[in-house]
């Protein structure tokens, strides 16, 4: 077993979706970033390649790239895992916390654990999804972004 752990954060933007785990919560207030600004799906992305020993999402996938530009964050994440399946490797969980003030995320859990669950062809019980504040402390409680703390098992393919 290989054990991963990843982290993103980004400051909002009020002229795009807020997008979390390829799920839309919101029309505006989402996130700066030369992808979508899917820190969720950044986050998960970075500790699956982490687990592997396989660099990071920058590396493969550079913000230089005009490939990478608006691309859907879930398929970067797809990408990844594809490429630790090529390693022998396949996820065993994702625990995944996500920090902001605003928006309340606990009534998008259940959509962006299945939107997870179905880009990664996973089952629902090797994916979890949690949402904190910052007790209005710091940049995150002053609303200006939010961050992502993830952490992921891979176990060798079978």
């Amino acid at each position: 077993m290989k054990i991963g752990f990843g982290y993103d954060s980004h400051r909002f933007s009020f002229d795009r979706p807020l997008i979390l785990g390829g799920v839309r919560i919101s029309d505006n207030n989402g996130l700066e970033g030369h992808s979508d600004g899917d820190a969720l799906s950044h986050a998960i992305t970075d500790a699956v390649l982490g687990a592997a020993s396989a660099k990071d999402i920058g590396h493969h996938f550079p913000s230089s790239s005009s490939q990478w530009k608006d691309c859907d964050s879930i398929v970067l994440l797809q990408e990844s895992v594809e490429l630790v399946g090529k390693l022998g490797l396949k996820i065993g969980n994702i625990d995944a916390t996500i920090v902001c003030e605003s928006p309340r995320l606990s009534q998008f859990r259940q959509a962006i654990i299945e939107s997870l669950v179905a880009a990664l062809k996973i089952e629902p019980q090797q994916v979890s999804i949690k949402s904190k504040t910052n007790d209005k402390m710091g940049w995150i409680g002053s609303r200006l972004g939010l961050a992502v703390y993830a952490i992921t098992l891979l176990e060798p393919v079978e």
